[in-house]
């Protein structure tokens, strides 16, 4: 489907593997697409007992590629939002494993897996106010309940850059790792879960989620509908512009 998107199966265990280096794997439509997609026929198949989400080439993802923001979007659910609700609704257990960059996008859906580890050189940033935008993902209820209320104020209000022993004593991520074995501690996790019986796990995640699954999705409508306003703001739009001729000005001539 998408050669940004790397899929492998091992007993059991899907891997799916954000596959943009280029971009220290910034999201773009179809990278989100293929992840919503993979994400769905996984938890349709009966072979499947877990998920492994990471990044390649020692990031996990710079967050939605500001390039795609620029683009018409038609009505309806963005990529984004798609992939959101795809790991909302799945009953297999979602684990990530943290390399480098998480921004953005890239530290909201990990409010969605249920296992997260991080390498201790890993940094997780939320910019969307500094970007002129809002949260999304349902951070704008789901993190406080997740890290309480003035941790997700520093974090969303701020966009303020936090290491992962921060994230682990908040309770947003499972573990902290030494460099480049956030997958292997991952993929152990996986393991484990995937020896276990698989209907009674698959049902204990169900009764975990069913009261929260309607608020989030409701969540991700009402973010929704203010985040597209202010991808049209001037706000949004300088912001916009100041990064594209940062990043240009910094290009080797």
């Amino acid at each position: 489907m998408s050669n940004t998107v790397l899929r492998e199966t091992n007993h059991g265990i899907l891997t799916l593997t954000i596959n943009r280096p280029e971009s220290r794997n910034a999201l773009d439509a179809q990278t989100y697409l293929a992840l919503a997609t993979y994400i769905r026929e996984a938890s349709t198949d009966d072979q499947t007992r877990a998920i492994v989400l990471t990044g390649a080439q020692g990031h996990f993802t710079a967050g939605n590629d500001l390039k795609d923001f620029q683009r018409p979007r038609p009505a309806g659910d963005s990529p984004g939002i798609t992939l959101l609700r795809s790991l909302v609704d799945s009953d297999l257990p979602i684990i990530a494993a943290i390399e480098g960059n998480a921004i953005g996008i890239g530290v909201t859906m990990l409010q969605h897996c249920d296992f997260v580890y991080a390498a201790d050189n890993a940094l997780f940033k939320i910019p969307f106010v500094p970007l002129g935008l809002c949260p999304e993902g349902a951070s704008s209820t789901l993190l406080a309940q997740l890290v309480g209320a003035r941790k997700a104020s520093d974090w969303l209000l701020r966009g303020r850059a936090f290491k992962p022993q921060e994230a682990l004593e908040a309770g947003f991520i499972t573990a902290v790792t030494p460099p480049g074995l956030a997958l292997s501690h991952a993929l152990q996790t996986a393991t484990e879960l995937a020896a276990l019986p698989p209907q009674a796990l698959q049902l204990s995640k169900q009764m975990m989620k069913h009261t929260l699954r309607p608020s989030l999705h409701a969540a991700f409508d009402y973010e929704w509908g203010h985040f597209t306003d202010r991808l049209k703001s001037d706000e949004a739009q300088q912001a916009f512009a100041n990064f594209f001729k940062a990043r240009e000005a910094t290009k080797p001539r």
